[in-house]
């Protein structure tokens, strides 16, 4: 299959504004339309009628859905509802920010929530919980193609002449930040510079065949055949095993802890609040892991055996080196450093100028 570059320019300037424009319109179109899918129980339960509009990034659409046929089992879930919109974390943010109805929103990287937080739209308290707000856990690895005929076993393989890499874009995906935060700690957490590891996001990016505005996309083009890696989250790999569209993937030796953010908009319906803790409870934890999320806690019961994962055993083999955003200074200590876009005065970020050097952005 011929092997093709997608690209998103940095929103600055008049981008920014047609960025803008494109949310308003997809909030317009939901909110005409009540949402790209819909789900219904039938039942008598204190929260029968309502309906909850879940927002989220598109990866862990297909465990959310599991999450909801658990609950509308429960006392608290019977008879509800659900309406659902899925894509990029930071458009679907912009989107809820520019008027799309949520009720809760499932977004890859806090920095989308904290967006709907400034606009007042959350609590700013949705993090000081004992789960900080995170609902969903993953860690960064590199799929390859079946018998991994590149010999991947790491990221230093990444960069080699004639390897090429399939990620979503960190200009929309929050997909993508954690691959970039996995690629760039391989080096600082190894004893390397900033000037190495610019260095060697620059070679990545280099070596970028495709690059597509969701991690969702990237799983896709990677199936469809561009590239021989796929940087992505352990559960797609899973999740496509279980599909019957399965390639094999590497754990590399330093690899990054992904930690999704789940939050309730301040006007949503009542039913949302049991929904959020069903998400983060043991059971709903259950039903991530089945999807190949690694539960938010060490002590979830998940019956011991994930179908597609390598070892179905065990599945979530221990990392050599996991790194943290606790390891780095969290968010924001790297947003604007790595990924700024130049816009309302922020820097241009060491990831943004290495795609942009890369020639697969837009200049």
């Amino acid at each position: 299959m011929t092997e093709e570059v997608y690209t998103r320019k940095p929103r600055t300037g008049l981008y920014a504004l047609i960025a803008v424009i494109v949310a308003a319109l997809i909030a317009g179109y939901f909110l005409l339309n009540g949402g790209d899918d819909s789900e219904a129980a039938e039942g008598d339960g204190p929260n029968a009628g309502q309906t909850i509009n879940i927002v989220g990034f598109a990866v862990p659409e297909a465990a959310n859905k599991a999450i909801a046929g658990a609950f509308t089992k429960t006392e608290d879930g019977r008879g509800v509802k659900f309406k659902t919109s899925y894509g990029a974390s930071g458009d679907q943010s912009r989107a809820v920010e520019g008027g799309l109805k949520a009720d809760y929103v499932h977004f890859s990287v806090a920095t989308d929530v904290d967006r709907l937080v400034k606009a007042g739209l959350v609590d700013a308290n949705y993090d000081q919980g004992e789960n900080k707000g995170i609902v969903s856990s993953s860690i960064v690895v590199l799929g390859v193609r079946k018998g991994n005929p590149k010999n991947i076993q790491g990221w230093d393989d990444l960069i080699k002449p004639g390897v090429g890499i399939v990620t979503a874009n960190p200009a929309s995906s929050g997909a993508a930040r954690w691959n970039a935060l996995g690629a760039w700690t391989h080096i600082t957490e190894n004893g390397g510079s900033e000037a190495d590891a610019t260095q060697f996001v620059d070679a990545l990016f280099k070596n970028v065949v495709s690059l597509t505005n969701s991690g969702r996309d990237a799983t896709t083009s990677f199936l469809e055949g561009n590239g021989d890696v796929l940087i992505a989250y352990e559960n797609e790999a899973i999740l496509a095993a279980q599909n019957g569209e399965s390639f094999d993937y590497v754990i590399p030796d330093t690899t990054f802890k992904i930690e999704n953010a789940g939050a309730l908009l301040k006007e949503h319906a009542p039913a949302a609040e049991a929904w959020l803790d069903f998400v983060i409870s043991d059971e709903g934890q259950k039903q991530f892991a089945l999807k190949g999320f690694r539960p938010i806690r060490d002590d979830v019961d998940f019956g011991g055996t994930v179908e597609g994962a390598p070892d179905p055993q065990h599945p979530f083999p221990t990392v050599k080196h996991l790194v943290t955003l606790d390891d780095i200074g969290g968010w924001a200590a790297v947003k604007d450093k790595l990924f700024g876009d130049g816009k309302d005065g922020a820097p241009v970020g060491i990831v943004t100028k290495s795609i942009e050097k890369s020639g697969k952005a837009t200049q």
